[in-house]
């Protein structure tokens, strides 16, 4: 029986390659994110359906459960990135540096929360919640970095409440990442080169890779992993 599975942050990216992977499987899948054109457009692509929600507004994620069915099997929740890329430097300006901290908190954090909470109820048993993390959370990256640690540390508290259901709930956590749209155009050839050297494997991460580990931590052989965080870094980072 296929699955109903929803990726917030779909569009684009590791988000796209996600939903592309379920597809595969012949499962229903509804992708959400802010930009209309750009989500209908990956929607017709992929065979998926489209739902316009900005993730961190709580009208939207409350409309959003308008358009899901009622029961969903696995929530991605995929939508975030660094908003420190779009934000002004705050150079001193402690106002200026409070909204860039709340906007990553807002754009990484919150939006799983809200997005989670409203789909809580509608989850399936025996079914997954994955959270995109990163290697900033463990590495430190300014505001980002903190917003992903404290997504995998919020995610304890989810693995629990809905364990008992039979429902597991992880974070897979990518280190740099090929063809999507983190750095918005901003990556250097050298800080790219850089990224490259840190692996051991000598080869940028690809969407599909970071799609692959998701698609596994939703599948019927990972019923016993919860409350993890996975990274997929190329051993760019160790866990000891």
């Amino acid at each position: 029986m296929s699955r109903t599975i929803v990726v917030t942050g779909g569009a684009t990216g590791i988000g796209r390659a996600v939903a592309e992977r379920f597809r595969a499987d012949g499962e229903t899948v509804v992708i959400t994110g802010r930009r209309l054109e750009v989500l209908e457009k990956a929607a017709a692509e992929i065979g998926a359906r489209a739902v316009v929600c900005d993730a961190a507004d709580p009208a939207q994620v409350e409309a959003l459960l308008l358009e899901l069915p009622d029961s969903v099997d696995v929530l991605v929740n995929n939508a975030g990135g660094n908003t420190d890329f779009a934000s002004p430097d705050a150079e001193g300006d402690l106002r200026q540096l409070k909204d860039n901290w709340r906007a990553n908190f807002d754009a990484n954090v919150l939006t799983a929360v809200l997005t989670t909470t409203a789909l809580a109820p509608r989850l399936a048993a025996n079914g997954s919640v994955l959270h995109l993390g990163s290697i900033a959370g463990a590495r430190g990256a300014g505001s980002y970095g903190a917003a992903k640690a404290a997504l995998a540390t919020w995610n304890q508290d989810v693995a629990a409440e809905l364990g008992a259901r039979g429902i597991t709930s992880n974070v897979v956590a990518p280190g740099f990442t090929a063809e999507t749209e983190f750095f918005r155009g901003g990556l250097s050839g050298e800080r790219r080169q850089g990224l490259l050297e840190a692996t051991m494997t000598k080869r940028d991460g690809e969407p599909a890779d970071i799609a692959a580990a998701i698609h596994f931590l939703a599948s019927p052989a990972a019923r016993h992993i919860t409350a993890q965080v996975l990274h997929v870094n190329g051993g760019a980072l160790t866990t000891r």
